[in-house]
């Protein structure tokens, strides 16, 4: 199992582009997935920049309606339709037909749902911004995947701990800390240690501050990820 950061605000590795949104790729499963299609055109430069070829991925799945996490799915479903996308059920309507009118395969999502083998959505999680989040189980241990974590990154740790009934071992993405202050950040963190997460890859909508706070309390376990980097959870002990 690899994943792959493919858009982020954060570099990763020379030679790609930057921007404000996240998309990463799940590959060496049952499916290829494509978690969030990043800000527009972001995501199709990206991956010829890393040799994704569109027509590879079998999965689209939106954390949630907001641009920097959609913008790039059109351009990609002109690319490659021949896809599922997992939406959660709260987008709205014209966005859902859109989907369908490339041919893609729209799938609504409310409660929890198994995408392929191993591969999890946890259902559509908060009240005022609703979002899903992916679960992947690893060799190394359950890894989940999380767009801005706008309802909290622990509510979405504790819904995948109760989904797989097991301990989180990586949680990765945007964790919706860019303008929170160090209290709140030092909150989240102890949350996630409390509840047996053992590493975390902290990016997009992290912010700086909350970064070295994460890093200063996981220490080696703390991964530093941008646009370009991947990641092999097997690799990780």
């Amino acid at each position: 199992m690899q994943i792959t950061i493919v858009c982020d605000n954060n570099a990763g590795k020379d030679g790609l582009e930057t921007g404000w949104g996240f998309s990463c790729l799940v590959s060496g499963g049952e499916k290829t997935i494509l978690f969030d299609t990043g800000p527009g055109r972001l995501l199709l430069d990206n991956m010829e920049r890393l040799e994704i070829e569109p027509g590879s991925i079998d999965v689209v799945v939106l954390s949630h309606i907001h641009g920097d996490h959609t913008g790039g799915l059109d351009g990609f479903l002109g690319r490659n339709p021949e896809v599922s996308v997992y939406l959660p059920v709260s987008f709205p309507k014209q966005v859902k037909d859109g989907v369908a009118r490339y041919g893609a395969e729209v799938i609504e999502v409310k409660e929890p749902v198994k995408i392929c083998r191993d591969v999890y959505s946890v259902g559509q999680v908060g009240r005022l911004i609703k979002e899903q989040a992916l679960v992947v189980r690893t060799e190394a241990g359950p890894v989940l995947i999380v767009g801005c974590a706008h309802p909290g990154v622990a509510k979405f740790v504790n819904a995948s701990r109760k989904l797989l009934n097991s301990d989180i071992f990586l949680v990765i993405g945007g964790f919706h800390l860019e303008w929170a202050a160090g209290g709140r950040i030092r909150r989240v963190i102890s949350a996630l240690k409390e509840s047996g997460v053992r590493y975390v890859g902290a990016c997009h909508c992290c912010g700086d501050k909350s970064r070295r706070l994460f890093e200063e309390q996981f220490g080696e376990k703390f991964i530093n990820l941008g646009a370009g980097r991947m990641i092999r959870p097997g690799d990780l002990h």
